[in-house]
């Protein structure tokens, strides 16, 4: 398992089938929360799509739909659930991860 927290900018790689196919997909986002421990623990990812709209979503740890998990920067955060972010603006994120919330 991949070690990350709150605040971390992942990179999630999930498996996805269409018709018959299977492909892999790319979710790059900030970790929201991880939650539980163990087999019944899950984490929530957050990114910005088209046209500025929050996109979250959550998956278990150990999912078989989950190819592999990287971490691509380290948050600076003091809280293990970071849902504040959801209202913040993209320049106010930018100056609330140098504050340590």
């Amino acid at each position: 398992m991949v070690d990350f927290r709150a605040g971390d900018t992942v990179k999630v790689h999930v498996k996805i089938r269409e018709g018959g196919r299977e492909r892999i997909q790319m979710f790059e986002g900030t970790v929201l929360s991880v939650r539980g421990r163990g087999e019944n623990a899950t984490f929530t990812v957050r990114r910005v799509g088209a046209g500025g709209v929050g996109i979250e979503r959550i998956w278990p740890v150990n999912s078989p739909s989950i190819e592999k998990i990287e971490v691509k920067k380290h948050g600076d955060y003091r809280r293990s659930k970071i849902y504040f972010i959801r209202g913040l603006s993209a320049r106010e994120l930018a100056s609330s991860a140098t504050k340590k919330a």
